[in-house]
């Protein structure tokens, strides 16, 4: 079944890049962005947008479906995977970045980096 626009869960957006995702906000779609499972047991439809702001009235188009998609679970195997390569780093990343800052935040106090802004100028 294709991604349900009218429930509750789903979300899309577009990003100032032209990006677009579309998802289950429950994550119970393993082959978003193209299809919901037939019979979903949180599906719920969507009674009103409250507080929303709307940048367009129409949710972009469904990307084309690549092939395999619907025929078995070869496609959420493999988002699966990606998503715990993607996990698997998450850690890594968030260290080196905390790391940095560290360093910066470091490096710009005391009289030491009074003096080394001083310099810039």
């Amino acid at each position: 079944m294709p991604m349900r626009q009218d429930c509750k869960q789903f979300e899309s957006r577009t990003y100032a890049s032209g990006d677009t995702v579309r998802k289950c906000n429950l994550d119970l779609a393993p082959e978003a962005p193209w299809r919901c499972p037939d019979d979903c047991p949180k599906f719920e439809p969507r009674m009103a947008d409250v507080n929303w702001s709307h940048g367009t009235l129409i949710t972009p188009p469904t990307p084309e479906e690549p092939p395999g998609v619907g025929e078995g679970d070869a496609v959420s195997r493999l988002l699966d995977e990606a998503e715990d390569i993607i996990n698997s780093v998450g850690a890594e990343v968030r260290a080196e970045v905390e790391s940095e800052q560290a360093r910066q935040a470091e490096g710009s106090s005391g009289l030491k980096g009074f003096l080394r802004r001083f310099r810039r100028r």
